[in-house]
């Protein structure tokens, strides 16, 4: 009888490529020049004196000063109290949402993600045409109780502005951890005599406080970074006005503008750090877990929560509402309605100046572009190699998580002005592509983050076969693990692209030109004068339409798990 053979396949090769030594430092030389090196020339010179020695005098004089101090507590002041309220319209949201069956679920998740497609500035304006001195509620208030409320004035505006907009944060990562809370604790606790609002305080809300501190972090690290919002509502002692009041008005060389940039990152930095602190302090994992079971609404309970529905959502779709009727508005001033409308914006905003549409969708679409290359490739080294370096890399990646987009800008302007870019002929802060690389770097934590969770769905043992058969680690990428992680590359993609389409913060400080500016850019001139408002309502439409279509792609590809690219 002939002898039996046994065929082996040799073991994947377990050292390191020259290619991926060779991407890890083009990698880190890329992150390095345009989120490290700027974030670290910032923070130099808030330190350093002209002589270039180190020096604390800089951050004394900021707290020495009381307009600072002053835009140091309305900054901590208004970013809490957006946690709070934010709290307050998504946590019952959330409750029903994870906890309760009914007809019209649907409808109500989609339309509670529904603020996240307007840009917060844009809402600003909105909202003053119904709530501002002059605006729909109070000319009623006026005409049946000879009253008016200042729901617009100073902070209030603010507040209410980023809270409509922000407090879906909260309700996505809550809806999540409800969702992930053994059930069998409840009951036990429920057989234990604890039941109602004592339960929800002793027992469901400490389960679910890390997806409710991921939102709240996320949500008040938005809100201090938001620029566009203060300056449409003419609020400018907060610290991100100032920082880019001091740059652009005062001048490159204005030590202060730099000390404000550098206590934005600290205020993130610490509230990113105390949350990860706070939630080391317990256990929250479990060793089983039964989900927790749908109960169904009917009859009066069904009445009553969709009540508390329409009203919290009535609340948080004023500003879409407000901007679409004043995107056909001819004539809206001291009225409860337009006088008279007209198609003469879009008009405007699609034939007279079409640059600012078009150029939205070239700076995000070569945006998400490099963020997909740059994603896939920084996800794979994290998960598939040992290359020194990794955690260095990943952690220069997800910086721009915490650093404010306006701070990133003034690093920008600050390394990159005067220096001709190869190739372009021009110093790189006068060209549109100094738009497309802050664009990049302020979302590639959101296409690393895809990438990286597409890849961990990737079994080893498909590419190690594909190894044992000859293939190297590069064909193997482009052939084998590149096509089965495209669903992650696209979303991530999206994801880029949408949040692109109305940054603010980092746009107003580098366009170059008029004719070079985005959507964004475009709506806050238009925003400035009353009798532009219109085109800028208009331009603002557009970017709902944008973002809404980046969205439901995003749903599309991501499917149930599309909540999760918003937790931080």
């Amino acid at each position: 009888m002939p002898p039996t053979t046994t065929a082996t396949f040799a073991p994947p090769r377990q050292r390191t490529d020259w290619w991926q030594g060779g991407i890890m430092a083009a990698l880190l030389l890329v992150l390095t020049a345009f989120i490290l090196y700027p974030v670290l020339r910032v923070l130099w010179i808030s330190v350093s004196d002209d002589q270039s020695n180190f020096t604390l005098i800089h951050f004394g004089n900021f707290f020495r000063r009381p307009l600072f101090r002053e835009a140091l507590w309305n900054t901590l002041w208004s970013g809490a109290l957006v946690v709070i309220f934010s709290a307050i319209l998504a946590l019952p949201l959330a409750y029903v949402l994870a906890r309760y069956e009914f007809r019209g679920k649907l409808l109500l998740q989609t339309a509670a993600t529904l603020p996240l497609v307007i840009p917060p500035f844009v809402g600003a304006v909105a909202l003053q045409l119904i709530l501002g001195r002059s605006g729909m509620v109070n000319l009623l208030l006026m005409d049946w109780f000879d009253i008016s409320i200042p729901f617009m004035e100073g902070l209030t505006g603010v507040v209410i502005v980023q809270t409509l907009h922000f407090f879906p944060f909260i309700l996505l990562n809550t809806v999540v951890s409800l969702s992930n809370i053994d059930a069998s604790l409840e009951e036990m606790a429920q057989n234990l005599g604890c039941h109602g609002l004592r339960l929800f305080r002793r027992v469901t809300l400490p389960l679910m406080l890390p997806g409710f501190i991921a939102g709240s972090l996320l949500t008040f690290i938005r809100a201090i970074d938001d620029l566009g919002t203060p300056l449409m509502l003419n609020q400018k002692n907060l610290l991100a006005p100032q920082a880019y009041l001091r740059i652009t008005t005062i001048g490159m060389d204005d030590v202060d503008g730099y000390v404000v940039c550098v206590v934005l990152v600290v205020l993130s930095m610490v509230t990113l750090l105390a949350a990860r602190k706070y939630l080391s302090l317990a256990e929250y994992a479990t060793v089983q877990r039964a989900a927790p079971v749908a109960r169904r609404l009917q009859g009066k309970n069904l009445a009553i929560v969709w009540f508390v529905i329409a009203l919290t959502l009535g609340i948080s779709l004023l500003p879409h509402i407000g901007i679409v009727m004043l995107s056909f508005a001819k004539v809206w001033s001291f009225s409860l309605l337009p006088s008279s409308y007209t198609l003469g914006h879009y008009e405007e905003i699609l034939f007279r100046v079409p640059h600012f549409v078009i150029n939205t969708l070239i700076y995000t679409l070569l945006a998400a572009g490099l963020d997909i290359i740059l994603g896939a490739a920084i996800a794979f080294l994290l998960l598939r190699t040992g290359v020194p370096g990794r955690n260095f890399l990943d952690a220069v990646a997800t910086m721009p998580l915490a650093i404010p987009g306006v701070v990133l800008a003034v690093g920008y302007l600050r390394v990159f002005h005067g220096w001709d870019f190869p190739g372009l002929g021009a110093p790189l802060t006068s060209s549109w592509v100094i738009l497309v690389i802050a664009y990049t770097m302020r979302r590639l934590p959101y296409t690393v983050r895809a990438c990286y969770a597409a890849l961990q769905q990737v079994h080893i043992s498909l590419e190690e076969s594909a190894q044992n058969l000859g293939a190297n680690r590069l064909c193997t990428f482009i052939k084998i693990t590149l096509p089965m992680i495209g669903g992650g590359l696209v979303a991530g993609g999206l994801i880029a692209f949408v949040t692109s389409c109305v940054e603010l913060a980092s746009t107003i400080m580098l366009v170059p030109r008029i004719e070079l500016g985005p959507i964004s850019y475009g709506i806050y001139l238009y925003m400035q004068s009353p009798l532009g408002r219109g085109a800028g309502a208009a331009l603002g439409v557009v970017a709902i339409l944008l973002v809404s279509l980046g969205t439901y792609l995003t749903h599309r590809v991501f499917g149930g798990r599309a909540g999760n690219a918003f937790r931080v």
